[in-house]
């Protein structure tokens, strides 16, 4: 809703979406997005966030957790890697960027779900994503003093396995680098659309 479409046109390409998934369009819930630390608990079909609704509308929120069945959760993204969890416990959905994983979000996200199995989605890789010593040095232990790649996958999976969760997937494919299959925010200098990331609890 926040890219430049024209807010009709996105409405109906969530609401293929969602047709396409075989689950009703205000069912699926999402927030706006800060590369916060908050995770959104959605406790009943009734909580805030329809996807549907204007970002404005929204609450504010870079994670989201239910144990509730066929409720889909929702992130969009752009590099940023979507991050899917499921337990015991519940399922989780969550958007990292380097800012979040500054965070206790992944570590959180692990506590709720329970312990289970994660999978990384699509995001940029380190061979498109070079940072300043500013920023790289707050993902090494020595501090760093040099620009660099860095690994979101990595940084990922490392919080994943700390917070309790042994089985780590990822889908080691570059947002920045496949031009013809997903928009990157980097590549396209932030003129650019998102990827939705869909995620729910089956009733099995």
């Amino acid at each position: 809703m926040n890219c430049g479409d024209r807010p009709q046109d996105v409405v109906e390409n969530r609401s293929r979406l969602a047709n396409t998934i075989g689950l009703a369009p205000d069912r699926f819930r999402s927030s706006r997005q800060v590369h916060g630390d908050r995770i959104q608990v959605h406790a009943d079909s009734d909580s805030q966030g329809s996807v549907l609704a204007p970002e404005a509308g929204l609450e504010e929120a870079d994670g989201h957790f239910t144990d509730i069945a066929e409720l889909p959760l929702v992130v969009t993204v752009a590099d940023c890697a979507p991050v899917f969890l499921a337990g015991p416990e519940g399922v989780a959905l969550l958007h990292c960027g380097w800012r979040g994983l500054l965070t206790d979000l992944v570590e959180r996200a692990c506590q709720a779900i329970g312990g289970g199995q994660a999978v990384i989605g699509p995001c940029i890789g380190p061979c498109c994503f070079e940072v300043g010593p500013d920023v790289r040095g707050l993902f090494q232990e020595d501090g760093g003093d040099e620009a660099g790649p860095l690994d979101l996958r990595a940084v990922i999976a490392s919080k994943l396995r700390a917070g309790g969760v042994d089985a780590v997937h990822a889908i080691h494919r570059c947002t920045a680098c496949e031009a013809g299959e997903f928009f990157s925010y980097r590549r396209d200098r932030g003129s650019t659309g998102r990827q939705a990331a869909v995620g729910w609890r089956t009733d099995g």
